[in-house]
């Protein structure tokens, strides 16, 4: 198979790589410059350690400007309602409208699984220290998940076993039950070893603080556990009571988000500004909802719109994705992403964790408080970290809906609006509509994390987003509930077929398109 080809010599498993954590020997580091240092000195120092621990995270929302607008902007940004494309090149061939051609979809698979598997072998082959080894398979599962939650079953447990590249692919169930065995063994290596920190030099991240750690881990636990909610209750419940209930928990507070520093320019930066005067637009779905919320969050999501005819007020006018989008200037005047070149990515933040834990309540589990509760500090955490006030106002709106879309350009306004969810907290509502208002706030908080908004919406059908106009899928894809997934590569097809094919037929349980559902998707 040739994604796996590149790792040459690799022949461990992502198994076996968890267990090195247990190890407990460990690496010095001093601060020393690292200008004419032996190979001897930059391993001691972490230098090439650096390099590889934080080439897992680069995978995670990518650094790199190419593979980034395949996964966050293009696909994530479509199927998540943050963004739209403002290319005219790609009608007839994107993820909004259903159509992908190859070497856009398997961006997600041929790029991150065998880069963050290298990376991760290379970690365990730099160190033996159990910290900065448990903090890299934390790291390998945000990235891996993001996989097998595009795709469903994926290669994962044996890649690379016995010298085999072309890997047999793991049920997502089977993938789950080995993401969460990788974070429970994390989370119990670094809670006993709290105070033990390790270089900043390592990690870009937290520089290199075990709790935060700790508290991301618990946090991703958390995530995944919400995310099989319907498809495994009894272990979603036991994942996210273990999380929120350990010792130190999750994320609670902005100090804790977890924000990566690109090496670069921010990717978002570049696609939605320099490629072609902007690839990307903000899409007309999240700009309705918090135009007719009146949220103060768009001013740090969004730039105004540029359309100057008179008969436009001048605001924040989202692109409506899944059109034929018109050639010309006037496409690249609807809003844009308010994004500087060295704006931080975000990981995790803390108002997701409070909405999970909400998700979590509003199901019976022990999350240690209740729904309402974990729903209103969502929210203000989301304005805290944001620097935005006036949440207290905010969450008194019983009244506000989102606003229907009248695009500027008179071309694909949408009658009505998705969704009549207000802001307010209502215990006398149904929990279906308390999980629609829940949802939908997460929404806004985790922009512009377009994957997690996708996978929520398969889930669970929200937020509530406005069909697309155009699908080009030849019928496998219903505009009502959209793109469930995408196809394997075809260099699956060619070079590891017999394996693709058995995960089509034994754990797919339909064909491989984008209207199969994957295991945990059950709206």
């Amino acid at each position: 198979m040739k994604i796996y080809k590149i790792l040459g010599i690799v022949t461990l498993g992502f198994s076996f790589l968890l267990g090195t954590a247990s190890c407990t020997k460990g690496y010095e580091s001093a601060n020393q410059d690292p200008g004419g240092a032996t190979e001897e000195e930059m391993d001691r120092d972490g230098y090439r350690l650096s390099s590889s621990f934080r080439t897992i995270g680069n995978f995670i929302i990518p650094v790199e400007v190419n593979t980034n607008q395949f996964t966050d902007c293009l696909l994530g940004g479509s199927y998540g309602g943050y963004l739209a494309d403002s290319n005219d090149g790609f009608n007839g061939k994107n993820f909004a409208t259903y159509n992908p051609e190859d070497h856009w979809s398997r961006v997600m698979f041929n790029d991150i699984i065998p880069k963050v598997y290298a990376a991760r072998k290379s970690v365990s082959d730099l160190t033996d220290d159990p910290v900065p080894l448990a903090a890299a398979d934390i790291m390998a599962v945000m990235a891996i998940s993001r996989v097998t939650d595009t795709y469903g079953p994926i290669p994962f447990s044996q890649i690379g076993v016995d010298g085999a590249m072309q890997a047999p692919y793991d049920s997502q169930q089977e993938v789950y039950n080995e993401l969460f065995r990788m974070l429970d063994n994390s989370i119990e290596v670094l809670t006993e070893r709290p105070t033990e920190d390790f270089s900043p030099k390592v990690d870009d991240v937290y520089g290199g603080i075990v709790m935060k750690w700790i508290k991301l881990a618990n946090s991703m636990k958390l995530r995944l556990a919400i995310r099989i909610s319907k498809a495994d209750p009894t272990l979603a419940q036991q994942k996210a009571e273990e999380a929120v209930n350990h010792i130190y928990g999750v994320i609670a507070d902005p100090s804790e988000s977890a924000y990566k520093s690109s090496p670069g320019k921010n990717p978002f930066r570049v696609v939605t500004y320099e490629y072609n005067d902007g690839d990307s637009r903000i899409s007309a779905d999240i700009a309705s909802y918090m135009n007719g919320y009146n949220d103060p969050r768009r001013e740090k999501y969004f730039t105004p719109s540029q359309f100057t005819s008179p008969t436009i007020t001048n605001g924040y006018h989202g692109l409506r994705s899944g059109i034929n989008m018109p050639g010309g200037g006037a496409i690249k005047l609807y809003s844009n992403m308010n994004v500087s070149v060295d704006s931080k990515l975000l990981w995790m933040n803390a108002a997701e964790c409070a909405f999970l834990k909400a998700e979590g309540a509003l199901y019976g589990w022990n999350m240690g408080g209740t729904p309402e509760q974990f729903y209103k500090q969502g929210v203000e955490l989301s304005f805290n970290e944001l620097g935005v006030g006036g949440a207290d106002q905010y969450l008194k709106d019983g009244k506000s809906k989102p606003m229907g879309y009248k695009d500027p350009m008179g071309l694909h306004s949408y009658t009505g609006s998705p969704s009549d969810i207000t802001i307010k907290w209502d215990d006398s509502d149904s929990q279906e509509k308390q999980l629609e208002r829940i949802i939908t706030q997460k929404w806004i908080a985790n922009f512009p994390l377009g994957l997690e908004a996708w996978a929520d919406y398969r889930r669970t059908g929200y937020p509530k987003l406005m069909e697309v106009v155009v699908n080009n899928s030849s019928g496998t894809v219903d505009s009502k509930r959209m793109a469930r997934r995408l196809p394997y590569p075809q260099l699956e097809y060619e070079d590891n077929r017999e394996n693709v094919l058995n995960a089509v037929n034994q754990h797919l349980k339909g064909p491989d398109n984008l209207g199969t559902d994957v295991w945990w998707a059950k709206n």
